[in-house]
């Protein structure tokens, strides 16, 4: 069926519309507003309101050009410019025990989506089913890939692992909705952690010393952002996209033709390189204390841009 809009730039037009809609509306003073985004969460929103355009023909995905321009661009300049802003050294700061905790729940988060397929498929096998991109066990890669990095790093799962569109909308209101119902809770505890520490004996002292060697950092390296700020980290995020891009195009054609069976593994995609370089430069990038200022004028908002879009 054609679009009722095919033109990309005006398909740009209308998508920017409504983010601009949802984020103008979410941080809205009105009482109907406020109320509707206590129910409703905004994420879900940038996603479910394109797919029904989508759906009632007024946009098509798969006759539009834009959202492999977004993943192949945007998303690895995104990641480049989150992975900017972590600061290693402060993270290893935390001990042993923080950083073990870490990994572990790394750990059960990529364990969990495989042990409740295979749950649920012992009563009820035809719920976790589905073939080629829209199997399952597809899907639940792109929520493992949020609850350990975030919506920028679940876009980069779904074209790593060829996640279809039609089970990708189902996975990411999993994913918010589930989310927010452990938001709650840490909120919840959050308020009082002070006795749950004294409850376990925990000694968090070395979190609340880098916590506010954090707030003082950013405090004092932040400042409204110029003309060549925003040259600067647009020049960051896209000159180590295309070193990604370079060394995919390297990479995974060599792989290809001399390890051909890794190609179960992802590892004969350009687009798995290509997460990987711009990550791994990112985290190396985050070492350089002058690349790292960059965060002062509001290198976390352009990252998170990118990845909306």
């Amino acid at each position: 069926m054609t679009p009722l809009f095919s033109n990309d730039a005006v398909v740009l037009g209308i998508l920017l519309a409504l983010l601009a809609l949802i984020f103008q509306t979410s941080h809205s003073e009105k009482p109907f507003w406020r109320k509707f985004y206590s129910y409703v969460p905004t994420v879900l929103l940038c996603y479910f309101l394109p797919a029904v355009l989508n759906s009632l023909g007024i946009i098509s995905g798969e006759k539009s050009n834009l959202y492999s321009v977004a993943s192949r661009y945007l998303l690895p300049a995104s990641l480049v410019l989150l992975t900017i802003s972590v600061d290693l050294k402060k993270i290893f700061h935390l001990g042993p025990k923080a950083l073990i905790m870490f990994l572990v729940g790394t750990l059960g988060i990529m364990i969990g989506g495989p042990l409740a397929i295979l749950t649920v498929s012992i009563f009820a096998p035809d719920i976790v089913g589905g073939e080629g991109p829209n199997a399952v066990w597809r899907g639940f890669t792109t929520i493992a890939g949020s609850w350990i990095g975030g919506s920028a790093n679940q876009t980069a799962m779904k074209q790593v692992f060829e996640v279809g569109d039609r089970i990708f909308p189902i996975m990411v209101a999993v994913d918010v909705l589930v989310g927010y119902v452990w938001m709650g809770f840490l909120l919840y505890g959050a308020g009082m952690s002070r006795r749950i520490d004294r409850w376990l004996k925990a000694d968090a002292s070395a979190i609340d010393e880098v916590q506010e060697k954090i707030e003082s950092y950013q405090a004092s390296i932040a400042r409204i952002p110029s003309l060549a700020d925003l040259v600067t980290i647009a020049a960051v995020g896209f000159g180590v996209t295309a070193i990604g891009h370079f060394g995919a195009d390297q990479i995974a054609p060599w792989i290809e033709q001399h390890f051909p069976m890794l190609d179960k593994y992802s590892l004969t995609s350009k687009f798995f390189w290509l997460v990987v370089i711009a990550t791994t430069c990112g985290l190396l990038l985050s070492f350089n204390t002058r690349v790292r200022e960059l965060e002062g004028p509001a290198l976390r908002r352009w990252a998170a841009c990118c990845s909306i879009s």
